[in-house]
């Protein structure tokens, strides 16, 4: 999820590499086939378990909130959703 008008930086590979795992866990909304979420806790543990990864708790707090900054996840009552793109 490429913001091209966005002056920072872009995140690092690792960032966008627990992204992509994420997204790979993630549940359909029920009721809404579209949407996709998964729960902060859940989503750290995966971060912290995942071989690709195996990041630090403090690690894997920061790339969710790097990547709810960043607007690839957006949160309600501590469910991450995946923001849509088009």
């Amino acid at each position: 999820m490429a913001m091209y008008n966005d002056p920072r930086p872009p995140l690092p590979e690792w960032i966008l590499n627990a992204y992509d795992i994420l997204t790979t866990h993630t549940t359909d909304v029920e009721g809404d086939k579209n949407t996709k979420s998964i729960t902060r806790d859940h989503a750290a543990n995966i971060l912290q378990e995942t071989d690709d990864l195996a990041l630090e708790l403090e690690d894997a707090r920061y790339a969710l909130t790097r990547l709810l900054e960043r607007g690839y996840f957006y949160e309600v009552d501590d469910e991450l959703y995946v923001t849509p793109t088009d």
